[in-house]
């Protein structure tokens, strides 16, 4: 997925490492010769890679001299064969510790900077897959679960990108972005694919463990409160909003919104409408299976998470893993120091305010009153215009009055 041209930071962070790389460098050849000593002394190899969209596993960097052919790269294909490509070619996972030499590289060549594309539902990329020397079979596994079908889960190697489909019990009681710890039994493959089945020892939900690359958060403006609607003029300005106006003007962001399958040019590719639709037209197995692919797609869907909880609102115990997924996955983007606001009106801050909304709900169900009291008052301070009617929840969960079903 190629860096977004409006993310000045990282190409600051990009430049400064090209000038630390070439400094020395006084001609084209010796500056070649300091990148591939940067990629030797920081890029663990082999690692997984892709070229053309093939997952290969990287087996190191050449030069030749050749300054008009500049560095290359010495692949293995999944069949063991062999080759050499232009290391501008290769690209890796945002997640490879030491990538950013090989970004710097192509930053220096003029080229765009990027990783590994982000697939759609409907068009997968083809993935690395875990190999047998991946996985011990007298040795508890710890999976990252991608989505979940009736007997099966798609899942990732917990720090990596090797994919495996795992056949266990009490995948009922398991939700998309969770960690389960396997006790293996068996492992096989089928159709090229691995599989893997075992019992589930524990789940957990440790969105750092996950070494996501967080959603990019582009800058709004300025949110001032004095050209905000607090009531008509003599009224009482309710109590949750007398601390907001006093902070007084503050930054607004709008956050990265990642919908795979979504034609920016055709609003009729929303497949979360599309999943509603179906739901709405009484197919809910449908509905369900494109949330569960959009998950898969990419685990920072936080609108695939949202919907996901919606599903089983009903059962709240269950829903509230769904929307706390999401959630912990969008903070990754805020960090503890956050103080600017997400606006509903930045359409894009929506996915993010569902999971918060059906979290807070959640926790008032199960009577989880400061839980819920928290994040109905970040929701607040995050979006003061309350599109979603926080205000008149936050009272009642205060007062620690029982949720009672319409």
């Amino acid at each position: 997925m190629e860096e977004s041209p409006r993310d000045p930071e990282t190409f600051a962070r990009l430049d400064e490492l090209v000038e630390m790389i070439t400094a020395a460098g006084r001609s084209q050849h010796e500056q070649l010769c300091g990148f591939r000593q940067a990629l030797a002394d920081h890029l663990v190899v082999p690692c997984d890679a892709f070229v053309i969209g093939e997952p290969v596993s990287l087996i190191g960097f050449g030069y030749d001299g050749n300054v008009r052919r500049g560095l290359s790269a010495r692949c293995r294909r999944a069949d063991g064969a062999e080759y050499e490509v232009a290391a501008a070619d290769v690209i890796l996972s945002s997640r490879t510790s030491g990538g950013c030499y090989l970004a710097a590289y192509r930053r220096w060549l003029g080229l765009a900077v990027a990783s590994s594309d982000t697939p759609t539902r409907r068009r997968p990329l083809r993935q690395h897959k875990v190999a047998s020397t991946d996985i011990n079979l007298d040795s508890p596994i710890e999976l990252l679960v991608l989505s979940v079908k009736d007997v099966a889960a798609r899942c990732r190697l917990l720090g990596s990108d090797r994919a495996i489909t795992l056949r266990a019990t009490r995948l009922w009681d398991v939700v998309p972005g969770e960690i389960v710890r396997v006790r293996p039994r068996k492992r096989w493959c089928y159709a090229g694919h691995p599989y893997l089945s075992g019992e589930i020892e524990s789940t957990r939900l440790d969105v750092l463990a996950l070494r996501l690359v967080p959603l990019k958060l582009e800058d709004r403006g300025i949110w001032d409160p004095r050209e905000e609607y607090w009531g008509e003029p003599g009224e009482t300005v309710d109590d949750w909003a007398r601390p907001i106006i006093a902070r007084g003007p503050r930054p607004e962001f709008e956050m990265e919104q990642v919908l795979p399958g979504m034609d920016s040019d055709d609003l009729d590719s929303d497949p979360i409408t599309e999943s509603n639709d179906l739901r709405d037209a009484g197919d809910p197995q449908a509905a369900y299976k494109i949330l569960m692919e959009l998950c898969e797609a990419d685990i920072r869907c936080l609108d695939a998470h949202a919907h996901l909880g919606n599903f089983v609102f009903d059962r709240p115990a269950e829903a509230i893993r769904h929307y706390d997924a999401g959630l912990r996955i969008g903070e990754l983007s805020l960090g503890q120091s956050f103080g600017g606001l997400l606006p509903w009106g930045h359409v894009d801050n929506r996915p993010l305010l569902r999971c918060m909304h059906g979290y807070g709900l959640c926790c008032w169900r199960l009577g989880r009153f400061e839980d819920a009291e928290r994040v109905f008052d970040r929701m607040l301070w995050l979006n003061p215009s309350d599109n979603q009617g926080v205000r008149g929840l936050i009272g009642p969960v205060r007062q620690r009055l029982n949720w009672e079903d319409d």
